[in-house]
């Protein structure tokens, strides 16, 4: 691809999953804006590497489901709640009382073009959207901002605590009191 044709790809497809192969992901320079939670059924990855993708600020907590996962390369000065900057969390809303297209969502409103499954249990998402919070948690590496959207406010509370130095469990956003930077 020529440099003007990749600067215009700003997610990758959800079939990203279906790589199951895949050892190594670099996305150096990207252009990126989100990742798709598929990427949690990459089972083989073992580095992850989107450094210098300045426009991507958080990640899917489906990331954590790598297992393999041991190297991971991030530009932190652009993620929400880094160590050194602390830059703000977007402000997540609760679900709506409205029935949503869970295929084709408002990535703005909701972080993801689309949120079918629960990112703790796996369980279906109720069509009135899902339960979301953000979470920092050390995925291989890097301590990354993590937007986890779930089927109900019951699976958000069996999320782990954050990272040591940031804000200490999952959250909503928004005018959240973060730690000083370091």
């Amino acid at each position: 691809m020529r440099p003007d044709e990749r600067r215009q790809i700003v997610t990758l497809p959800a079939s990203i999953g279906r790589l199951t192969a895949v050892r190594s992901l670099v996305l150096y320079g990207s252009n990126l804006v989100r990742i798709p939670p598929e990427i949690g059924d990459m089972t083989s990855l073992e580095q992850f590497s989107p450094y210098r993708s300045g426009r991507l600020h958080w990640f899917p907590y489906e990331l954590t489901r790598c297992a393999r996962l041991e190297r991971s390369t991030v530009s932190t000065r652009s993620i929400y709640g880094n160590y050194k900057y602390r830059a703000p969390f977007r402000r997540l809303l609760p679900p709506g009382d409205s029935v949503l297209d869970l295929g084709s969502l408002d990535p703005v409103r909701w972080g993801a073009t689309a949120a079918r499954t629960c990112s703790v249990c796996t369980r279906p998402i109720s069509a009135t959207g899902p339960h979301q919070a953000w979470i920092s948690l050390l995925v291989a590496t890097d301590v990354l901002p993590l937007l986890a959207n779930a089927c109900s406010q019951a699976c958000l509370d069996t999320l782990p605590p954050g990272a040591e130095g940031y804000i200490s469990g999952p959250h909503r956003g928004g005018a959240v009191k973060q730690p000083p930077p370091r």
